[in-house]
């Protein structure tokens, strides 16, 4: 039995950019940055002064606010996605097809603002004032669970937790999922809201953070003055559906996803492998699951974190993978306009490759105004480029040494 082909009918997002998915890409073409003052928190505590936030978000647009409550805000981000991008595949679930659409949504963190908030309870009024819903609120799993029950899809209900690499490796394992027939529609992407007093000082803690207080500048990937990334919040959710499932019912069709790659560096809690050996074999897994020749590629949305060794070891994965074709495709990272989503940032530049395919533009890298030697590639510097490419690679690498990697035709 071949492989069941899988193709993008519908994309939501919530986004530091925008609260939907047109309003986001737009901004992306622009080169505009949803970076600004970091205001979630008191930032005069910390070295960080600036983060890529969710701005004039409301959940109760989409669910009533009883319902909210029980949820923490990456699950709002989640299930606002997903409403979306079900709306925008024009899909609707009755008994039969809920029991052929699952679910797979991956978060870094969790409900990191939950924990926060309930140790507060647990400190200052006691044990018996902590919330019920407070272990289902923080789970990294709940924003699948949620948006699971909240269209009564009930083929797997899964996630895949790989810190930044999460929102790729769902989508991956969704892909994954409705290729070998379990499935015929899933609902998958990545969700975080980490821009909380606990996770800015663990970041802070471990310098991975941006001491750049200028919002329109602060994220610059493979610049040479980079000096660490933007933490970033929202979600990306796609609809992944089977071929001719799609088909069947007059689907638009965004883009096909042909190959997934993932692998694990083996090295260190937080540092790439050197040479970004890991990285490599995840582009190479993912091309030869594509059934795809390397050349073919014509663009690569890049993890591109804007930190010293994750700009250079990708940069050099890229190199070993594609050789001398490596200079011929264009390569740019989006998070220097949305800042890093962690656990999301996978989600939501899916969704950005797809489009790029569909549009035939390369969205660029913002603030690379400074060479680095290290970083030599075409990283499409400050401004969208007009370009027809048939196959496009999106890279996600997390902390813990996961890589994770994906190949999208274009429709």
């Amino acid at each position: 039995m071949s492989n069941r082909r899988v193709v993008i009918t519908g994309i939501g997002a919530v986004t530091p950019l925008g609260n939907d998915i047109e309003t986001t890409w737009n901004a992306v073409k622009e080169g505009k940055s949803g970076i600004g003052p970091l205001t979630r928190i008191d930032a005069d505590q910390y070295p960080a002064k600036v983060a890529a936030e969710v701005k004039d978000f409301s959940i109760e647009d989409y669910i009533e606010r009883k319902e909210a409550r029980k949820m923490d805000r990456f699950t709002h981000y989640a299930l606002a996605a997903s409403i979306m991008a079900m709306k925008d595949a024009k899909l609707e679930l009755d008994d039969k097809t809920a029991l052929r659409t699952g679910v797979w949504i991956g978060s870094g963190i969790g409900g990191m603002e939950t924990i926060e908030n309930q140790m507060d309870v647990l400190n200052n009024r006691g044990v018996r004032r902590i919330s019920p819903f407070f272990v289902p609120m923080i789970i990294p799993d709940m924003a699948s669970g949620q948006v699971s029950i909240h269209f009564g899809a009930k083929a797997i209900n899964s996630c895949s937790v790989t810190a930044c690499a999460s929102g790729t490796n769902s989508i991956g394992d969704a892909f994954k999922v409705i290729q070998r027939g379990d499935a015929d529609v899933m609902i998958s992407g990545g969700a975080e809201a980490p821009i909380t007093r606990l996770s800015v000082a663990g970041f802070t803690a471990n310098t991975a953070l941006t001491t750049n207080a200028d919002p329109a500048t602060a994220s610059r990937p493979f610049d040479k003055n980079r000096d660490g990334f933007v933490i970033g919040e929202g979600a990306g959710i796609v609809i992944l559906e089977e071929y001719e499932h799609a088909k069947a019912r007059g689907a638009e069709i965004y883009a096909e996803v042909i190959g997934y790659g993932s692998t694990g560096d083996a090295h260190h809690i937080t540092a790439p492998a050197p040479e970004g050996e890991g990285a490599a074999r995840a582009m190479k897994q993912a091309i030869e699951d594509g059934d795809v020749k390397a050349e073919s590629i014509g663009y690569i949305n890049a993890h591109g974190t804007s930190t010293p060794y994750n700009d250079q070891f990708e940069t050099t994965a890229v190199k070993t993978v594609f050789g001398e074709h490596a200079y011929k495709l264009g390569m740019s990272s989006t998070k220097s306009m949305t800042g890093h989503l962690l656990g999301a940032a996978g989600g939501i530049e899916a969704i950005f490759t797809a489009l790029a395919l569909k549009e035939g533009i390369m969205p660029p890298t913002m603030n690379l105004e400074t060479p680095d030697e290290e970083c030599d590639l075409d990283y499409v510097p400050n401004k969208a480029r007009q370009a027809e490419f048939e196959y496009a690679m999106s890279n996600s690498l997390g902390f813990g040494g996961h890589n994770a990697s994906l190949i999208f035709k274009k429709a």
